[in-house]
């Protein structure tokens, strides 16, 4: 008879959280089963380097990897990825693998969200939630008059609202008469909108007419945001936020989907994104006194791919080709079914999306900034791990999603972290040379996340220490030094036993690309439409990235076009703000969908001018400078 494996315990410091694994057993893995997250760009296949833990005690076996120094290989760091578990643990975690919410963007402003999504209680959209509770009082039945009891609700209800076609599911139904003679037929309805056809979804003493509240969620592939709103007067309550926990499974989407289809885990992923909503409901709840019952709907905006984990739709054909998704426009469907903690028979709703890779953040963007009713050509930009851009006006609108990596999110840079303390946020080289830089919580700084290493590359391209291929060059400066893996640049020094921070040639590569990719996607959509940088009359900044960048520097290395600086707006989280909009007005989720179908969206992977387009923008800030006035001509020799 075959011995079952030997089981190994292996414990995760700080943190204390512990986890069982037979012998053999990859320690990025143990780390996924234990709950400690662990920053794995690559999603395990061992080339991003960001993986690395320190081994206290056990024994294991490495494979040799250049991502780590000589010093981390005698301290015992290990990428725990390429590191395999052969007896008990225990491993400590360092902290630039923390995940801080408080640097999450929320999107709390009301001011902004009143100016950029049209508070519909200042008409830009009739106040009309999908879901209401009606305070409904009927006359009851006589010798004269013998309407039914479910006839007269119907009669009633149609007094308050437009409902043409109801629906009335068979329990409510049931228990329906014992309610109206139990209220003398003064009750509270709540009707739910299903595209056509409104819903009866609960019946109750009429006192409980002025308790229904729903949750709005932006589901982000790296965070999670929900907004709790008040549906009887608009208001947004309260607001709370998560790191979505199938960030232990991978970076981006496409590394989930891998996972899962290798693992047969679609139901895992689903469990967790689902456990991450729940929790921000509950606590959301909890902390405003709020029953669960009381809330009767949720709306979801996301990409495509999160959509499609919410609902276990099948998302494996979302990164084969031809890149067709399961479902583009979900119905409403009872939350429960998905296994969303609300009211039991609450509606769960998720916004329109347009394709595989823009999904209907992207469509909650164009509804909140209301491109599609402006006369003048609008950009719009949502920078991440994807970079998806729309261009248009009331006329058209054409999309499209550019693989820009995970560099300006941190990703595949050696000293790059998500935007958390101590991460660098600001970076200037002055006029005398020396570095001055801005960490979040103002603390000694552990790395830089994306807005710093925009402004890192830019500034080094503005004082001549990389040139326009972002080479270095050999200039004497006493920082730039070979590196173990090239040259590079020391942005800070070691000092008082925190580690110097560097950025290298690979590092500046690895940016470079990601930004000409984001402009590559801008310039196919422009030369689509014949569009030229002038005719463009309005630009939109969305996503947590873009609300700390410096426009004027991603203008410099070539990111945005050389637009007036005046005309890029920052509009913070469009995805929350659309859904919200959505969620109280049945108008705005119509238009949604009419946005959602009438745009034109261009597959850059099969176009035909967009590998040139990116092989041009692969330049600082590319190869055409007429494109690029407003950069100093000076610094744009090679």
């Amino acid at each position: 008879m075959d011995e079952k494996p030997k089981k190994c315990t292996v414990c995760f410091e700080p943190s204390g959280l512990k986890t069982e694994v037979p012998v053999g057993t990859i320690l990025l893995e143990a780390a996924r089963k234990a709950g400690v997250y662990l920053s794995s760009i690559c999603g395990g296949d061992g080339y991003c380097g960001k993986c690395k833990v320190i081994i206290d005690q056990g024994q294991f076996q490495s494979r040799p990897t250049t991502l780590l120094t000589p010093d981390e290989t005698r301290e015992n760091t290990v990428l725990a990825c390429q590191t395999k578990v052969l007896s008990d643990m225990t491993i400590t975690v360092p902290k630039f693998h923390t995940l801080q919410t408080s640097q999450i963007l929320m999107d709390t402003d009301a001011h902004r969200f009143r100016e950029l999504a049209g508070d519909v209680r200042e008409g830009v959209f009739e106040f009309d939630p999908l879901v209401q509770k009606l305070a409904v009082e009927m006359s009851e039945p006589t010798v004269h008059d013998h309407t039914a009891d479910h006839e007269r609700l119907y009669v009633a209800i149609r007094e308050q609202i437009d409902a043409p076609i109801m629906q009335t599911g068979f329990r409510i139904l049931q228990g329906l008469s014992k309610t109206l003679r139990s209220t003398n037929y003064q009750v509270a309805v709540t009707v739910g909108w299903r595209g056509g056809t409104t819903e009866v979804i609960e019946v109750e003493p009429s006192m409980r007419s002025k308790t229904n509240f729903a949750v709005a969620v932006d589901l982000g592939t790296t965070t999670v945001v929900a907004h709790l709103l008040d549906l009887t007067n608009a208001k947004t309550i309260d607001t709370e936020a998560t790191y979505n926990s199938q960030i232990n499974f991978g970076e981006d989407y496409i590394r989930r989907i891998i996972y899962a289809e290798q693992n047969n885990a679609f139901e895992e992923m689903q469990n967790r994104i689902v456990h991450d909503v729940n929790n921000l409901i509950v606590t959301l709840a909890a902390r405003q006194k709020i029953d669960l019952h009381d809330i009767t709907a949720v709306i979801c905006a996301g990409n495509t791919a999160m959509a499609h984990f919410l609902l276990n739709l099948d998302s494996t054909r979302i990164r084969r080709e031809p890149y067709v998704a399961s479902a583009g426009f979900v119905p409403p469907i009872r939350a429960a079914e998905a296994g969303v903690q609300i009211n039991k028979r609450g509606l769960l709703y998720c916004l329109p999306s347009v394709a595989a890779y823009v999904g209907s953040d992207i469509v909650a963007g164009v509804l909140t900034t209301r491109i599609y009713t402006k006369k003048g050509i609008s950009l719009f930009v949502d920078i991440g791990t994807n970079g998806e851009v729309v261009l248009g006006n009331r006329d058209w609108l054409v999309c499209a999603s550019s693989s820009a990596g995970p560099a300006f999110e941190g990703g595949g840079v050696r000293h790059g972290m998500r935007a958390g303390a101590g991460a660098i946020e600001k970076l200037d080289i002055t006029p005398d040379g020396s570095i001055e830089f801005k960490t979040i919580g103002n603390t000694h700084p552990a790395g830089i996340c994306g807005s710093g290493l925009l402004d890192t590359i830019a500034e080094l391209f503005m004082n001549g220490i990389i040139d326009r291929t972002g080479r270095f060059k050999a200039n004497g400066d006493t920082r730039l030094t070979e590196g173990e893996d090239g040259l590079q640049f020391q942005l800070v020094p070691e000092a008082n036993g925190h580690h110097e921070i560097v950025i290298t040639q690979a590092d500046i590569d690895n940016l470079v690309r990601s930004k000409a990719g984001v402009f590559a996607a801008i310039r196919v959509l422009m030369n689509s439409t014949q569009t030229k940088t002038e005719d463009i009359d309005a630009t939109y900044i969305a996503g947590g990235f873009g609300n700390f960048m410096n426009v004027q520097q991603a203008v410099t290395v070539g990111m945005l076009p050389d637009v007036p600086v005046e005309t890029i707006q920052f509009v913070g989280n469009t995805s929350i703000a659309g859904a919200k909009t959505v969620l109280l007005s049945r108008k705005a989720l119509e238009t949604a969908e009419k946005i959602a179908k009438s745009m034109t969206y261009f597959d850059l992977m099969s176009h035909p001018g967009y590998m040139d387009e990116f092989t041009r923008a692969n330049f600082l800030p590319h190869t055409d400078l007429s494109l690029f006035p407003s950069v100093k001509s000076v610094k744009c020799e090679t």
